[in-house]
């Protein structure tokens, strides 16, 4: 049983309390989870293996330093957090290496990484009271906008689902719905 456990994938927040109590083992799985993620990511853009052990170990810092600094929320999925950080590096590594040979090491001295890492979390932020927001827009407005907009369903396909007339008297309820959306998620920001 105790083998099952190091193998399966950690939680987020296994993850995290395991970084806040300098876990090793903790490390090894998250290194073992997300780092075959972090590598497609970097060789497929034109980087090496080497490259992305770089851009994952300084991730896991930049990870790490969060966590300890002890106010660390995570408003993602870990996965989506770590994923965001490491194509940031390796965005701006691949610009700085397109405009320079220089030494790379200069380079990572001025990434604004906690900018973007901040940014990142608001939009997760905004992403999460948008779904909070939907789910207490009510019927037939919720599964409307979730059928168009998340599900790619045509209007003509939700014209049939809740027997409009046509597609059109659709599109209008739709719009309808959407204008309620917009109320509610902008009248619960100003709160």
């Amino acid at each position: 049983m105790n083998r099952e456990i190091k193998s399966s994938v950690p939680t987020d927040s296994e993850i995290i309390l395991g970084i806040r109590n300098n876990s090793k083992s903790i490390l090894e799985r998250l290194y073992k989870t997300y780092f075959p993620m972090i590598l497609q990511l970097v060789v497929t853009n034109n980087g090496t293996e080497d490259e992305a052990k770089d851009v994952f170990q300084e991730t896991v810092i930049v990870l790490y330093d969060k966590v300890q600094g002890g106010n660390f929320e995570l408003s993602s999925k870990l996965k989506t957090f770590i994923y965001s950080v490491s194509r940031r590096l390796w965005l701006k590594r691949l610009t700085y290496k397109s405009k320079n040979s220089g030494n790379i090491q200069d380079f990572e001295e001025t990434l604004p990484v906690e900018q973007d890492i901040e940014q990142h979390e608001e939009k997760d932020k905004m992403f999460k009271h948008m779904e909070t927001v939907l789910s207490h827009l009510g019927e037939p407005c919720r599964t409307i906008i979730e059928d168009f907009y998340i599900n790619n369903k045509s209007m003509q396909e939700i014209c049939e689902k809740f027997g409009y007339t046509n597609a059109d008297n659709a599109k209008n309820q739709k719009y309808k719905c959407l204008q309620r959306l917009k109320k509610m998620f902008f009248l619960d920001i100003k709160k």
